[in-house]
């Protein structure tokens, strides 16, 4: 089975699928929409799957997403300072634009990957959702 494939974590986090059926969408808009970007819906729209497991649930991938980011910040910055011999003002200023533009993405894949490490692919309801009734 290949990493990429649908009934892989990763499958299910790189698409911002459902953990359980790897169908229905973690948001309600595209990856990197700025228009509604922390929306979800309360259920998967394929199989029912509760996305709010527990008042705070999403408390935790905060700390993914400061992981994500904290790292991103120090390999771009220094890629650019070190390998394309860049000033450290001009640096930030970028990253600070960087930042702006993948901010939604960073809060919606640490999401995926917290809900990811809650919930089980369900090989079952996977199937059940993509055939038809």
């Amino acid at each position: 089975m290949s990493i990429l494939k649908k009934g892989s974590k990763s499958y299910s986090i790189l698409n911002m699928k459902c953990p359980r059926c790897h169908d229905g969408d973690l948001f309600e808009t595209g990856a990197f929409s700025f228009s509604k970007p922390f929306d979800m819906p309360s259920n998967c729209p394929k199989c029912s799957q509760k996305y709010f497991l527990e008042p705070g649930f999403y408390y935790g991938a905060m700390f993914i997403s400061y992981i994500l980011t904290g790292w991103f910040c120090l390999i771009f910055v220094g890629t650019l300072m070190l390998v394309f011999k860049v000033s450290w003002q001009i640096s930030f200023v970028l990253l600070l634009l960087g930042i702006g533009v993948l901010f939604v993405w960073f809060f919606r894949i640490s999401r995926a990957i917290w809900i990811n490490i809650n919930v089980k692919y369900d090989k079952r309801t996977g199937e059940q959702v993509a055939s038809p009734e």
